[in-house]
């Protein structure tokens, strides 16, 4: 493992971000509106999906909002990667770090899971919204907000 995470380190844009301050400022600043992207989508949708803002359709909101979610977790995983290469053996040992990409990875497959169910295709076409999508929505909200916390803790973290 600490071979991979060398290799990661050594690559050519790794290697560049890690000697150039403004390159590093960018790729921050880009994760950070990334993460912008992600939480600007998923909170209203999921208070949309629990219950609140009632007048807006859920068929209306649910695919774009989903399909924006979508964009800024690409995206951040994309900065994430680059920031991530500059001191890839400090943040694979860190703490906070791991929480974050546990709670990514885990908001992820939980609206993976969701887009895959019939109670997602009913509320998209005016069903009515499940149990099943309001836990989800409940859910994706807790681990959400707790991987921008687990993300912002990282920082404190690293000696």
């Amino acid at each position: 493992m600490d071979g991979l995470l060398e290799w990661i380190g050594a690559l050519p844009f790794a290697v560049a971000i890690r000697r150039s301050a403004t390159l590093y400022i960018f790729a921050n600043a880009a994760h950070i509106l990334s993460i912008g992207i992600i939480v600007g989508s998923i909170l209203p949708l999921d208070l949309r999906l629990i219950g609140f803002f009632r007048s807006v359709p859920v068929g209306v909101v649910g695919p774009y909002l989903s399909r924006a979610a979508a964009t800024g977790v690409a995206l951040a995983i994309l900065t994430g990667f680059c920031l991530f290469s500059v001191r890839p053996v400090e943040y694979a040992g860190n703490p906070a770090f791991l929480t974050k990409i546990t709670l990514l990875t885990l908001g992820v497959l939980n609206a993976a899971l969701l887009h895959m169910t019939p109670q997602w295709r009913a509320a998209v076409k005016g069903g009515p919204l499940s149990l099943r999508v309001r836990l989800s929505a409940l859910l994706s909200m807790m681990i959400w907000i707790g991987a921008v916390l687990a993300g912002r803790w990282i920082g404190f973290l690293l000696e």
